[in-house]
């Protein structure tokens, strides 16, 4: 196991919360090596104790990456209180420790200690807090600390994702935390709303709506709900893609012709056309860097992805091979891309790295779209079939863990994952 160097972590937060869980989570597999943590539950509150370490046992699992150890019997909460052999003989390398109370403001406060069970060693102490009701953020938080702890990656259990819910003729553009709780409805529509897009500071949402009669593309505010009309060319405005920086947009346009791809400011200003091709271009995504944009085009013939340079030039193709290709993402780090591959009628999420250039399918084939990645690229987010209706799910990078993620009621589309908090 890598671990990050000790400190403290003390987190402040001030969102609002509701209770329910928007979907119903479902695991299918489990990493290659997972590492056995107990998660002891928490001395003070009872109350506070049980859910935080509920959350927190939640997030790990969903993961993959770990297999819970029974703490039954055994209630430390002290470094000094622990009987580091009896850990051991319960197959735990790593267990969890600590106390949660309420602060006199109202505020929640949990104070931790992860412990390495084999080395019985102190890996470091953690005080996370937040405002009165935010329990759920407190055990995402921590859930995050041990990730990083004992990975080396960073946590994603406090993000959100964004998606689209379909009921009837009712369309809802759907913010969430990262494991279906804290619904909040950005936008409500009887007509169709595509192509949701995280601002790089996850402040804002594009999207794409068909309120006016045609596709054109809006920006808004998640704190103040206000929006703005930024495209609304005549003919189609669609895809729209922020910029690493937030200070350009991408988008697709008919305004000429054919479908293009354009740079935009997130005000609407400064339109710029990047793509010349006479054919589809569409479904444009920035490099980690902002130098460069993958997009989808039938220019070839098939569909297939491309890259090119943001200060323009030659595109370059980049997928080969039978079948066609859309929705290209980057990876955070730049180094590989996440794609829907359709062959013989089938839809799979399939990933290739820059280097080799190799393909590289994970998952099993069906309706299985618009791929996203999780801000750390362990996990890709992307819309499937499940139950007769449209779900989300989630498979890891290498292939092994898979999640179905099922709404109460309707069909979720359009999933983007959204940015570090």
């Amino acid at each position: 196991m890598r671990f990050l160097r000790h400190g403290l972590a003390v987190l402040l937060l001030a969102y609002s919360s509701l209770a329910a869980a928007v979907l119903e989570i479902e695991i299918i597999g489990a990493g290659e090596n997972q590492i056995p943590i107990a998660l002891v539950p928490f001395g003070g509150d009872e109350k506070l104790a049980a859910e935080i370490n509920g959350i927190v046992a939640a997030d790990l699992q969903r993961s993959g990456l770990f297999r819970l150890v029974d703490s039954a019997g055994k209630s430390p909460h002290e470094p000094g209180e622990v009987d580091y052999a009896d850990w051991q003989v319960r197959g735990a390398d790593a267990l969890s420790i600590g106390i949660v109370q309420t602060l006199p403001d109202g505020r929640i406060e949990a104070g931790f200690r992860l412990l390495d069970a084999v080395k019985q060693t102190d890996l470091g102490g953690h005080a996370v807090s937040a405002a009165k009701g935010q329990v759920r953020a407190v055990g995402h938080r921590i859930a995050d600390l041990i990730y990083e702890k004992l990975t080396g990656d960073r946590g994603v259990f406090s993000t959100r994702i964004v998606y689209v819910n379909r009921q009837d003729s009712r369309y809802k553009l759907i913010v969430a935390d990262s494991d279906g709780y804290n619904e909040q409805v950005l936008l409500s529509l009887n007509e169709p709303i595509m192509s949701p897009a995280w601002s790089p500071d996850g402040s804002h949402l594009a999207y794409v709506s068909f309120e006016n009669g045609h596709a054109a593309v809006y920006v808004q505010s998640l704190y103040t709900r206000q929006r703005k009309l930024i495209a609304n060319f005549e003919g189609s405005n669609s895809a729209p893609a922020w910029s690493p920086d937030g200070a350009l947009m991408a988008v697709v346009l008919t305004r000429d012709g054919s479908s293009q791809i354009y740079l935009v400011r997130p005000d609407g200003s400064n339109l710029r056309r990047m793509t010349f091709s006479g054919a589809i271009d569409t479904e444009p995504h920035f490099s980690p860097d902002g130098q460069h944009l993958l997009f989808a085009s039938d220019r070839g013939g098939s569909v297939q992805i491309y890259r090119m340079a943001v200060s323009g030039g030659p595109a370059e193709r980049m997928t080969f091979g039978g079948g066609n290709n859309y929705s290209p993402r980057y990876r955070h780090d730049g180094k590989a891309f996440v794609f829907t591959h359709r062959e013989s009628g089938q839809f799979y999420i399939a990933t290739q790295d820059f280097q080799s250039g190799q393909m590289e399918l994970l998952t099993a084939g069906g309706w299985e779209k618009k791929p996203t990645y999780a801000p750390n690229g362990k996990l890709i987010l992307y819309a499937s079939e499940g139950r007769g209706r449209g779900i989300l799910a989630t498979v890891s990078s290498d292939g092994r863990v898979k999640q179905h993620m099922f709404t109460q009621s309707g069909d979720a589309r359009e999933p983007v994952w959204g940015p570090l908090p």
